[in-house]
């Protein structure tokens, strides 16, 4: 990662070298291209499923680019990041806290997973499923993301995962400061083995 990158992830209350390091991010200058798709001043995020690099999205640190992330080309993708989730495998336990991207997840600790934005794929619910017993969805506090979050909680509910929607009013899970995070992720986990 260069300065631009570190300084963008200081922003938003993440420390850059350990992203960088347990993460294996790497970053973009001005030019920046795959497949004539334009990846400039980016920070890459590997996607790694059953210890296997399978794909990569991006996000933007400059705040400007018409689209915040973007993945990697499908032909590209040894799996498609829509059809997995992202996070730890080996940190997952029976209780998952379900967000949107990356950066909710690295937030929000190795309880975390995501499913690449808030539109979500049967096969991720499949490996939702098969995956936890329990699981918090924190989506943005937006209508659409609500919306979508109760329609997962339906689909996962189907299924005979133990599902909640957690709102944090006004904010971006991947926003709050690390100890708000660590103390909502311990109330959660509290609510979630207490069935309330």
């Amino acid at each position: 990662l260069g300065n631009s990158h570190k300084q963008y992830l200081l922003r938003r209350g993440f420390f850059a070298n350990e992203l960088e390091r347990d993460w294996g991010l790497l970053g973009t200058g001005p030019i920046s291209k795959l497949d004539h798709i334009n990846y400039k001043h980016r920070i890459i995020i590997p996607i790694h499923w059953n210890n296997k690099l399978v794909s990569f999205t991006s996000r933007d640190i400059t705040d400007r680019a018409e689209k915040k992330y973007m993945s990697c080309p499908k032909d590209r993708e040894v799996i498609p990041h829509k059809h997995i989730l992202y996070g730890d495998q080996s940190a997952w336990g029976d209780v998952g806290i379900c967000a949107e991207g990356p950066t909710d997840v690295w937030k929000l600790g190795p309880m975390a997973f995501a499913t690449f934005g808030i539109e979500y794929t049967p096969q991720q619910v499949r490996v939702i499923a098969n995956t936890f017993k329990q699981v918090a969805i924190i989506f943005d506090d937006e209508p659409q993301a609500l919306k979508q979050a109760n329609k997962l909680k339906a689909d996962l509910k189907f299924r005979g995962v133990n599902t909640e929607v957690v709102t944090i009013v006004g904010r971006d899970p991947g926003s709050i400061s690390p100890w708000n995070a660590r103390k909502l992720v311990i109330e959660i986990i509290n609510k979630m083995k207490n069935g309330t």
